[in-house]
């Protein structure tokens, strides 16, 4: 069976390199118009809205708040706020009201940049951000766009890439420069957070920095990506065993000779696709290998499209929605909007 990612539409209007793309949950799907964010080195934000001539349009331009590049970009589960970290040592909290988008929280706290943030995914209720300055710091969302710091997580030793929540339970992942994933849970006695693994070469971990991690739709398997130009499954042994022991997560298999430049970003489809995006300017498509049961999943190559963008792909994010769409953001300045069709027999 073969298949094409072919692109649908180009979208231009940033002017500096795109590092992240996020699409608004419960879009484009039951007829709702499928909507994106962008965030750039530009300084802004921009609202991309899937229109009924079948394109997208930028609907919005989210500016004036940062004073620095755009790093990451994250909707609330109910899509009613979007969160974007900045260079600017800041996170911002935008409320989205029909078509305007207001700034209703400005959260400070990291040294530096913050490179990443994250909503839990059960109801929207914590935000973790992640920064340059090694820590990861979780807030709870509190009523009238107040946010509260309940814990600074410091246990990396160099700049946490990115922050990821579990979409089943509420733990929380980060990935950094010091080339570990680290895995973090709430206390049950009491409010604070520990690191309970830490993802490492020593247990077939990457041994360069890890930049991006996406989990199936289950929870129970993360994929991650680094600098050492791999893309390694991991599994909750854990969950799938039905217990709860301290180092529930265990390699599965690793992906490489794919790209050969650093592999920044991944994202794992619904229906199990995972897309992965690299410097060497082209986005690779693996599935689950179903022929080798033996040893185990595996996973393989569906397509490989080079020269997806002229320069650095830093972003891949597939829509939840009825079509296989995925967004890529790059250096080049643009995003993409690409769908993945299966070629006729």
């Amino acid at each position: 069976m073969d298949f094409e990612l072919r692109e649908i539409q180009r979208l231009d209007g940033h002017t500096d390199r795109v590092w992240c793309v996020a699409w608004k949950p419960d879009t484009g799907i039951n007829g709702v118009p499928a909507v994106l964010a962008s965030c750039s080195g530009d300084k802004t934000v921009r609202i991309w809205e899937h229109n009924s001539i079948g394109s997208f349009q930028c609907q919005a331009v989210l500016e004036e708040i940062h004073t620095r590049t755009v790093r990451s970009c994250a909707w609330s589960p109910s899509g009613k706020y979007l969160a974007t970290a900045s260079f600017d040592a800041t996170t911002a909290i935008w409320e989205n009201v029909g078509v305007d988008f207001e700034c209703v929280s400005t959260l400070e706290g990291h040294d530096n940049e913050v490179k990443s943030v994250s909503w839990n995914a059960s109801l929207g209720t914590l935000l973790a951000t992640s920064g340059r300055d090694k820590s990861v710091w979780i807030w709870e969302v509190l009523p009238g766009n107040e946010f509260d710091c309940v814990s600074v997580l410091q246990g990396h030793t160099q700049d946490v890439k990115m922050v990821q929540w579990n979409p089943s339970m509420d733990t929380l992942f980060s990935c950094s420069y010091d080339n570990t994933i680290k895995v973090w849970v709430e206390d049950d006695d009491s409010d604070d957070w520990h690191c309970i693994q830490t993802l490492c070469e020593s247990n077939n971990g990457h041994t360069s920095t890890v930049w991006s991690l996406a989990f199936d739709a289950s929870g129970d398997k993360m994929v991650s990506c680094s600098d050492d130009l791999t893309v390694k499954i991991w599994t909750d042994v854990g969950r799938v065993q039905g217990s709860h022991n301290n180092a529930p997560w265990k390699h599965v298999c690793t992906l490489s000779g794919y790209h050969d430049r650093t592999i920044f970003s991944v994202h794992w489809s619904r229906e199990g696709i995972i897309a992965s995006g690299a410097a060497d300017d082209a986005i690779c498509l693996f599935v689950e290998n179903n022929d080798n049961e033996v040893d185990g999943p595996s996973f393989k190559l569906l397509l490989k499209k080079e020269k997806a963008h002229e320069i650095d792909v830093n972003s891949v994010q597939w829509n939840s929605g009825d079509k296989r769409l995925l967004a890529s953001a790059s250096d080049d300045g643009t995003v993409k909007i690409w769908e993945l069709v299966r070629l006729s027999e």
